[in-house]
């Protein structure tokens, strides 16, 4: 099932017309989809497919080789091979001097890594042929570290050879609904915090069933692939899956500072920064600034990944009963958590939804970025928080609140967000209240008579996201 990805599509069709040398870098994390938006693209094309293998340069060598003769002459040359990885490119250059074709490497950190001269080699290639070539070259690949330092980083051989590079990133909420026809919109939102914009792990979601059965198939059975995926993610992408593991454990049960996880994690806070800065790579961890200040002292990390904070969540204290079956009981434990754990999830999803206001033109602040805030109230003697605020200059502001829970959002909440929107010096606001269950009277006639004030209930999101897709 392929869905969404149209804005990589057309770039890339667009790239596919230009009927010149293109050299696209395309990566991102395992699972989010690169092979098969390859494969998509492709679809229509003379193309030359090729995945290398965690194997010796012969063995990529043999498999690229074979690739170009099943373009060549739509039949396997058996064992038959190009001498050397420069000859086979060559090959394959000469041949798009004269129609286009696409050559698409994926997983090509495997090959690189395997020939230690196959990137210069390539640069080589690309500047003998580029002027004259009608080839359009795709480098794909998984290793989002290797990508970003050996092909496109200063010092990478390829520097400056590529024309474009896209950084695919999972799905957002409103992409992910489109894999569930079946779904109520809460599930929805329910399936989107399991597994966040995955393709991947989105499939291992049926829409026929329940999510406490979908829960219990994935997360709560041993056999099932999302058991063991973090372990087997960090196992292929860091050298010390072990301490990683344990970074993400701190992080998920509460600590969020540096000085907090490395006291966990028991490092020095020198190794955990670079333990960390390889999560934020990968997308499992993000770093946050309350929005508008620079001080890095301030800064907090959380888990950015719906799946890795589902697992880490819920998996690791209930390992015992999941390894003896008892799915049923672990159940009962996690259910009452759902609408706590649903909290940032929600704060996620308004914020996109706000994102899409914004370029849809129906924004009433025209902001250029959005993030949480928390800091001192100086009025009140305590902490506070905004869920989001996002300004559009120096005197005009929104600020909103994001509410997943059974209750109704009565007029305190709003009172609360004008009240902490005094902190700031802006002259226009416009405030937000998201709501899973909607808003009490006393709160809607508040929003009613400040004029100022937007409502808005999950389910309003989800038929203006229904309507419009």
């Amino acid at each position: 099932m392929f869905i969404g990805r149209e804005r990589e599509l057309a770039s890339l069709n667009a790239l596919y017309d230009s009927g010149r040398f293109e050299f696209v870098v395309l990566y991102g994390r395992r699972r989010v989809g690169k092979t098969e938006l390859i494969k998509r693209f492709t679809e229509d094309k003379n193309a030359v497919y090729f995945t290398g293998v965690e194997s010796s340069a012969k063995q990529n060598l043999e498999n690229f080789s074979r690739s170009i003769f099943e373009y060549i002459s739509g039949t396997d040359r058996g064992d038959a091979a190009y001498g050397s990885f420069q000859s086979a490119l060559d090959a394959v250059f000469q041949i798009a001097e004269k129609e286009r074709v696409v050559l698409a490497v994926d997983e090509y950190p495997y090959v690189a890594r395997a020939s230690k001269s196959f990137a210069s080699t390539l640069q080589m290639i690309i500047d003998k042929y580029k002027d004259r070539s009608k080839l359009m070259l795709i480098l794909c690949g998984s290793s989002m570290s290797y990508m970003e330092d050996h092909v496109l980083a200063y010092k990478a051989p390829l520097y400056g050879r590529k024309t474009a590079q896209i950084k695919l990133l999972p799905f957002s909420f409103e992409e992910t609904c489109r894999y569930f026809k079946n779904f109520s919109a809460e599930e929805k939102a329910l399936a989107y915090g399991m597994m966040g914009g995955t393709p991947q792990y989105l499939l291992q979601i049926n829409d026929k069933l329940s999510i406490e059965k979908n829960i219990k198939n994935t997360y709560l059975n041993p056999i099932s692939s999302i058991y063991e995926e973090p372990t087997n993610l960090l196992k292929q992408e860091v050298r010390e899956p072990a301490i990683y593991s344990a970074v993400i454990t701190a992080i998920a049960a509460g600590a969020s500072r540096m000085s907090e996880i490395s006291g966990k994690v028991g490092e020095d806070t020198n190794k955990c920064s670079a333990y960390i800065k390889s999560l934020l790579t990968l997308g499992i961890v993000k770093k946050e600034t309350p929005y508008g200040e620079k001080a890095s002292k301030k800064s907090i990390y959380s888990i950015d990944d719906n799946m890795f904070r589902f697992w880490y969540r819920f998996v690791p204290e209930n390992a015992s009963l999941i390894a003896r079956g008892a799915d049923d009981l672990v159940y009962k434990r996690i259910g009452p958590q759902l609408s706590d754990y649903m909290g940032k999830v929600f704060e996620e999803i308004c914020r996109q939804y706000l994102w899409k206001l914004l370029l849809d033109g129906r924004s009433p602040v025209e902001f250029s970025s959005l993030g949480r805030w928390w800091g001192n109230d100086p009025v009140n003697k305590r902490q506070a928080e905004i869920d989001l605020m996002g300004a559009q200059d120096k005197d005009t502001a929104l600020f909103a609140e994001c509410k997943w829970t059974n209750e109704k959002v009565d007029l305190s909440v709003l009172e609360t967000l004008v009240e902490r929107s005094n902190l700031f010096p802006y002259k226009n606001k416009h405030f937000f209240l998201f709501s899973k269950s909607g808003f009490t009277k006393g709160c809607a006639d508040k929003a009613k008579a400040l004029g100022n004030v937007s409502l808005v209930t999950y389910g309003d999101m989800m038929t203006v996201s229904n309507r419009e897709g």
